[in-house]
């Protein structure tokens, strides 16, 4: 009989799960807040923002759409660089998620990509309730030059924002894999950048959850009272 003292060891913590609580912020209505197509035009700030960004036909108002269950909530086209406006929606009265105009698309005229780009360079510098930009990629190229210009801007402005590859059903899975190891390489000396990378899919829902986890996560953290019983604890 071995009489030597023994200790339990102590369970390992697990990570807080915030699926539940994203699932209800995105169960609540989620309505058109109001639009800005000048910096002089962006609403009051109110509670906390979360703002889409992304290059023209990254699939930004489908993913939107997705989000938050609504099929026309944002609007998509098959017509790149629709979006010329910041487009403010309020999501069940707990944040707002602003539709930002996209850029890249090389047929919109200079005149309108310089005003386009105005606007968000206004918007990014004077949001102070600016929780996060959401940087959408599309996992057929991964980051390409003008996504770098992106990333550049928000790190010079120390605006926090994560990297959300679109269209995963598209690519191969190995071709997948290979975006996202790349990405996260890309990415890992950025100041700016959150660490973790989201793969979504609109057309197959496929990494909703996990966004919409992120964004409970993002709000949690940011002090925004999570729905009722919803508040994961860290086992």
């Amino acid at each position: 009989m071995n009489d030597t003292p023994t200790r339990d060891t102590p369970p390992v913590p697990t990570e807080p799960d915030y699926t539940e609580a994203g699932r209800k912020i995105f169960a609540r209505e989620s309505d058109f807040r109001t639009a800005a197509e000048k910096s002089d035009g962006l609403p009051p700030m109110q509670g906390l923002e979360i703002a889409f960004a992304g290059r023209s036909n990254v699939g930004k108002s489908s993913l939107v759409n997705a989000l938050t269950g609504r099929n026309s909530l944002a609007r998509t086209s098959h017509t790149p660089g629709r979006t010329q406006q910041l487009i403010f929606f309020d999501v069940g009265g707990l944040f707002t998620l602003v539709d930002m105009p996209g850029y890249g698309y090389a047929a919109v005229s200079k005149q309108k990509v310089a005003a386009w780009t105005q606007l968000v360079r206004d918007y990014l510098r004077g949001r102070a309730n600016l929780a996060r930009i959401l940087l959408l990629i599309d996992a057929r190229h991964g980051i390409k030059p003008n996504d770098d210009e992106i990333m550049d801007m928000l790190d010079k402005a120390a605006v926090s924002y994560q990297i959300v590859l679109t269209k995963a059903d598209a690519p191969k899975k190995s071709e997948l894999d290979a975006t996202l190891a790349r990405t996260k390489q890309q990415i890992a000396r950025r100041p700016a950048a959150h660490p973790q990378v989201l793969v979504t899919s609109s057309r197959e829902a496929e990494g909703i959850a996990e966004l919409r986890a992120a964004i409970a996560q993002l709000l949690h953290e940011r002090g925004v009272p999570l729905p009722a019983g919803t508040t994961p604890q860290t086992g």
